[in-house]
């Protein structure tokens, strides 16, 4: 049956957006589950498919719906994961790691320079970290220093780079990390199914090991809805907060 309820003064597609917000709230379209189809919906409301898909390119853009390639759209699942930036390996014990490329280029990443990284071309493991159901979580792009035997290369498929490394006997000695936002654009937004520019968590890293030799950098992203990080110090370390050295507060 068509929908019947009276439109506002609003624009058409902000009506519909209304609609479909509610009867995700209400739970008529289910988290995990696919949304009628834009033809389907466009009869039901008695719009164009182009006032739906407007429509829907915001409610993605909020993050509440996901498109799937030929499959449909999808009520996002609403998990966040926090991600402790003290730690290298344990956040990632349940996870499930996905190879997605391993190449060789420069790092270029502007926000990365503080790392003063190498100016030559390193070796790139390109990887998504999933988790229980198989969503994506975590898009990991790893950069190392060094050439590596081909027995360590061939465990980026099954494990993070740091894992790797410590089965061969290579330990993490040391870690500088940064925290920011970038738009997702590329191989991460297609990745997480989220529109060019929708808003991302980055953690950029720049980790030491303990052979001189071989320094990891990297950068991991997630949609902001879906990773947050922890951090804890104790009272007695210092932050280096925008270049200066602060004292840790006392709570």
């Amino acid at each position: 049956m068509p929908y019947s309820r009276q439109w506002t003064g609003s624009s058409l597609h902000e009506n519909v957006r209304e609609e479909l917000l509610q009867r995700i709230e209400k739970g008529t379209y289910q988290p995990g589950k696919a949304i009628p189809s834009t033809a389907m919906l466009s009869e039901d409301f008695g719009v164009s498919p182009i006032t739906i898909k407007r429509a829907i390119r915001d409610l993605q853009a909020l993050g509440l719906l996901t498109g799937i390639a030929g499959k449909g759209t999808f009520v996002k699942v609403q998990k966040r994961f926090l991600l402790e930036l003290d730690a290298f390996s344990s956040p990632f014990s349940n996870a499930t790691v996905k190879l997605l490329s391993v190449t060789r280029e420069r790092i270029t990443d502007p926000t990365m320079q503080v790392f003063k990284p190498p100016q030559n071309a390193v070796l790139c493991v390109r990887k998504i970290v999933l988790f229980g159901d198989d969503a994506p979580v975590m898009y990991d792009a790893t950069y190392v220093s060094a050439d590596l035997d081909e027995a360590i290369i061939d465990e980026f498929g099954e494990r993070l780079v740091t894992e790797a490394l410590r089965r061969h006997s290579i330990e993490v000695f040391s870690a500088s990390q940064i925290i920011d936002a970038a738009p997702a654009a590329g191989q991460p937004a297609e990745v997480f199914g989220v529109p060019n520019g929708y808003p991302m968590l980055r953690r950029l890293y720049k980790v030491d090991t303990s052979n001189p030799d071989i320094t990891i950098y990297g950068v991991i992203q997630a949609p902001f809805d879906r990773m947050a990080c922890s951090l804890n110090v104790r009272a007695s370390e210092t932050l280096s907060i925008a270049g200066f050295e602060r004292d840790t507060i006392r709570g």
